[in-house]
Formats: C-alpha cells, sequence, structure tokens
C-alpha cells in the first residue's frame, strides 16, 4: 500500500524507516517554535501480567514485535526487563502526547502477547536487583562486565527530554545555567519511592541507586565547552570511555543530536505528567538560550547548593522545601515563580497549559505520593501500588488471553 506524502502531512503522519508503518510526527515548521524541536524517551519495565512481578528474561521476539509495530521506536535498555520508547521530532505538546500515548499502548499490546505488561515507576516495588539479567546486546554486555553488581542494580527507569540548541557553546553554557533548576524537575517526576520491597522513605529513590554509576550526578562546573571536551578526550585516550554516550550527568549535551537531554526525571506514572515536566524545560531552555546575559558560569556555592537541592527533591519530592541564598523555599512557590519568569517563552513555543499544569502535579501528588497513598490505605500492601501503577500506566487496556506458551518464555 501506499500513502500519499501531502496527506500524510496535513494528518501530522510520517512512515517508518522501512515505509510500512504511519508514526506521529508534529507539524512543519512553525517559525520561532521550530528552533526547539523537541522528543522524550521514556523507560518502562516488563511485568507479569498477572502478578505484576518483573520480569528479569524476556525474549528477543518480544523487541522485534515492539519494534515493528512502533516503527522502529521500541528497543531494548541495559536490563532484560526494560524496555525503552523514543517519540519522533516535535514542535507540539499536543502531538507529543498523543504519540507518547500511542507508544505506550502499542508496546503493551505486544508486550501482553507474552503474558508480560508494562509499568512506568522509576523503580519497581518488589524487583530483587540480585535477580536482574544483561540485554543480549554488546554495548550492555560490555557495560555490565565493566560495572558489575552497580550495573546489575541499574533496576531502574527514567525519562530523557531532548530540545534542540543548535549552537554547541551556547548549549553548553544553557547546561551550566540549568544545573540550579534540575531537583524541580525531580521532585515533580518522582515515581520510585520503594526498592526491594520497602519503602525506602524517599519519594524518588532511584537517582540514589543510579549515582552509584560513575559520571553521573550533576554536571561538572566547567566553565567552557573546551574544558568539557578536553575531560572526555582524556576519558577516551584513557580507555576509561569510547565515547561520550557514556557520560551520564542528570543534563547532557547530546553527542548524536543539537540537542541539550534532561536525564534526571523518574518516567512519570501518568502520561501528561511527562508531557507537563517536558513543556517547563523546553520553556526553561529557549529561556535561558535567548539571553545571554543569563549564562554565567555557575560559582562553586551555586553548584553545591544545587547538589543538596537534588538530594532534598529525592528525599521530600512535592514537599520538598529547598535551600537558596535566602533562607528556606518550597517547591510550590520556586514553581511559581520559574512560571512566571518563563511565560513569555511558554507563550512563543505554544505550551502554556502544559508547562501551567505542573502545577496540578503539585496539587494532587506525583506518582510517588500516590503510591504510597494506595500503599497506606492497603494497610503497608505492597501490591496495591503496584496495580495503581499498572492501570495508570496505560488507562484502560484491553486484554487478549494470553497465549498458552507464554510461560515457556516468562
Amino acid at each position: 500500500m501506499r500513502f500519499d506524502p501531502e496527506i500524510l502531512k496535513l494528518l501530522k503522519l510520517g512512515l517508518s524507516a522501512d515505509k510500512r508503518n504511519l508514526i506521529i510526527r508534529s507539524a512543519a515548521d512553525r517559525g520561532e517554535a521550530s528552533e526547539y524541536s523537541f522528543g522524550i524517551e521514556e523507560e518502562y519495565f516488563l511485568a507479569d501480567e498477572s502478578t505484576l512481578e518483573v520480569a528479569n528474561q524476556t525474549p528477543n521476539e518480544l523487541f522485534e514485535a515492539a519494534s515493528w509495530s512502533t516503527g522502529g521506536q521500541a528497543m531494548r535498555e541495559m536490563l532484560q526487563a526494560q524496555l525503552e520508547v523514543a517519540t519522533n521530532i516535535h514542535l507540539d505538546f499536543h502531538d507529543a502526547l498523543q504519540e507518547l500515548t500511542f507508544l505506550r499502548r502499542e508496546v503493551d499490546k505486544v508486550a501482553a502477547q507474552y503474558g508480560l505488561t508494562i509499568m512506568a515507576c522509576g523503580t519497581h516495588p518488589t524487583a530483587i536487583w540480585r535477580q536482574s539479567k544483561p540485554s543480549p546486546k554488546a554495548r550492555y554486555e560490555t557495560m555490565i562486565e565493566d560495572l558489575k553488581t552497580i550495573g546489575h542494580r541499574n533496576m531502574l527507569c527514567g525519562m530523557h527530554v531532548h530540545v534542540q540548541l543548535p549552537k554547541a557553546e551556547k548549549r553548553f553554557a544553557v547546561m551550566q545555567a540549568m544545573i540550579p533548576y534540575v531537583p524541580i524537575f525531580i521532585a515533580l517526576s518522582t515515581s520510585s519511592p520503594f526498592w526491594n520491597s520497602k519503602d525506602t522513605g524517599l519519594k524518588g529513590y532511584r537517582l540514589a541507586a543510579y549515582d552509584e554509576l560513575p559520571r553521573t550526578g550533576l554536571p561538572e562546573a566547567f566553565e567552557a565547552q573546551s574544558q568539557y571536551e578536553e575531560y572526555v578526550d582524556i576519558l577516551k585516550r584513557s580507555g576509561v570511555i569510547p565515547d561520550e554516550s557514556y557520560i551520564w550527568w542528570a543534563m547532557r549535551s547530546s553527542s548524536r543530536h543539537p540537542t541539550l537531554e534532561l536525564r534526571a526525571p523518574d518516567v512519570c506514572t501518568w502520561v501528561e505528567d511527562a508531557i507537563a515536566i517536558a513543556s517547563l524545560y523546553r520553556a526553561l531552555a529557549r529561556h535561558l538560550y535567548e539571553r545571554p546575559v543569563l549564562l554565567q558560569p555557575l560559582s562553586v556555592v551555586d553548584r553545591a547548593i544545587a547538589v543538596e537541592n537534588k538530594w532534598r527533591a529525592q528525599r521530600y519530592g512535592t514537599e520538598c522545601i529547598f535551600v537558596t541564598r535566602n533562607g528556606p523555599v518550597n517547591v510550590r512557590t520556586l514553581l511559581a515563580s520559574l512560571i512566571e519568569q518563563i511565560g513569555e517563552d511558554a507563550s512563543i513555543l505554544g505550551c502554556a497549559d502544559e508547562v501551567n499544569s505542573c502545577n496540578r502535579i503539585l496539587e494532587r501528588g506525583s506518582s510517588a505520593d500516590q503510591q504510597l497513598r494506595a500503599y497506606r490505605e492497603a494497610s503497608d500492601h505492597v501490591p496495591t501500588a503496584m496495580q495503581w501503577i499498572a492501570s495508570a500506566t496505560v488507562p484502560n487496556r484491553i486484554r487478549r488471553k494470553p497465549p498458552p506458551w507464554h510461560q515457556a518464555i516468562v
């Protein structure tokens, strides 16, 4: 079957690389907004559909089918229990919401054929990391060999947001100026209060485990792009890393695309929260990029304050009180000030409503808040929190009876 390119353009659709599948794309160039195009990556856990326990061993056929059904936008991650999806490049958040919703439903339908389901949460509440198995892919097998136990403990799922910022030197300066704001994105996205069937006391435990890896945490306070490039070159020449994609900071300048990538957030259980947080990040990126006067080198003190606030965001989530030079400020006040500051940028990008919806996350709580609420209302019953995660990841999912052979696979 052939598709008329003009009709596809009108419908905001495109073709997969093999020309066989329709995929959602944003509209064509929209002036200023096109300079700040964006994409979203989400990682999910694969879990047994009946028990919701994590699936530590998963078949290649599942990922091949998921890739085919999404036009190549679904793939393995480091561990076999994980699956990643990546949206196309977008200009419009409504389009991105439609595509992300489609991707969740599509990979979930494929998983169902193997008796599995997807769960969008930073940590799986009952997963036992000692039972994790690396994905059968050379890159991941090499990483696990290097990281050993720490790699197996990477039973974690995050969300990454890319925003196009074309000039490399300026993009690096935006990254440095963005460091104090990273804790806000962490607080809004928290979806990892459990680890090994225990309530950790943290709203976002994922980064506590993830930061065991080398080259993680907030970006170093380099004063210029040249210093960063020198750092990467030294690591490469010393045989520590093959390329800069092995820099796993909470935010980094992408090595493959002219984008600044936010990597700190937990994956959001509610897809609408993912869109809200991505819109906030995109508007802030534009705000800083368009105002060179704001792109000042980060002081050692300010980075140290950001490190403290990162911890506080992980610990308290939507109830966080941040450290500032003027004293304590709660997350609601800080978010309100930020939204006001970037209001013009959000309007130009056409995402003012999405940015404002970040307030809704604080009003009704993050995924972590809801998980803990379900857990406590059920007398500290962890499976109740798991049931909520599964139902909120793909609402109103339609299930077919799994084939009789799926148990032999999972």
